[in-house]
């Protein structure tokens, strides 16, 4: 592929800003372009594969035509099952692919470049500190931190101001909240966005989406703070096109 021909990662911390913008790139592809990488998906075209590249960017195409390629193929023919399981679960199982391609990957770069034992343990733990791909896409990263603080009291948060305060950046709710608890805050610190799995940053604008209760970067979905002030009900890019979808 055209966008890995010039990738030469050769350090612990290159190899894991190749990973991770590979990871954004193939979460782009399964949440916020769900639609597009559904259609492109084609079971009736041949065996397609779903890539990352380092520029966050992803593609769905045919397998390199050299033998060995230059890096690891992703998973072969994706497009087959398309539409022989539930849609959410076959975008389930290409995460679950997409995240073996990303490890496979990253300790191509790993053994290419000679990285001994605590190199790869120091990949693997940076590798580690981050949702994989199965998790945002399925929501278990989001289930993981609201087991742990039940469900990060959203439904409380939206409830305190008419649900316009799940609508604003939580600096924002902060703001007009001052006397609220500083574990709460603490809690927010774990969420995840649903689109790219970053953590949640005070400085930045965030929206809860009504259906699958998910929080996003207002970057990640293009809503500013302006127009999310006349949202009634938010849905998030995935939510909109599966129930737009016949």
């Amino acid at each position: 592929m055209d966008g890995d021909a010039h990738c030469n990662p050769r350090t612990v911390e290159e190899v894991f800003r190749d990973f991770k913008g590979r990871h954004a790139g193939l979460i782009k592809a399964l949440t916020i372009d769900v639609e597009e990488f559904y259609q492109r998906c084609d079971p009736e075209k041949e065996n397609l594969c779903l890539y990352g590249f380092p520029s966050e960017q992803w593609d769905v195409n045919l397998p390199a035509e050299e033998v060995p390629p230059e890096i690891p193929e992703p998973a072969l023919g994706i497009n087959f099952a398309r539409d022989g399981m539930q849609e959410k679960d076959w975008l389930a199982l290409v995460a679950v692919h997409g995240d073996a391609w990303l490890l496979s990957v990253a300790y191509y770069f790993g053994a290419r470049f000679g990285f001994d034992k605590a190199d790869r343990k120091r990949l693997f733990d940076m590798i580690n500190d981050i949702p994989t791909i199965f998790e945002v896409v399925t929501g278990a990263a989001k289930k993981q931190v609201t087991d742990k603080s039940s469900v990060l009291n959203h439904s409380s948060t939206k409830s305190k101001s008419n649900s316009k305060m799940g609508k604003l950046s939580k600096g924002q709710a902060k703001d007009r909240n001052e006397e609220g608890d500083e574990e709460e805050e603490d809690e927010h610190g774990e969420t995840l966005c649903g689109a790219c799995g970053e953590n949640y940053a005070s400085d930045e604008f965030w929206i809860f989406c009504d259906l699958c209760e998910r929080w996003f970067h207002g970057n990640c979905v293009k809503i500013t703070p302006a127009r999310a002030e006349h949202i009634k009900q938010y849905k998030c890019p995935s939510c909109s096109s599966k129930r737009a979808r016949p």
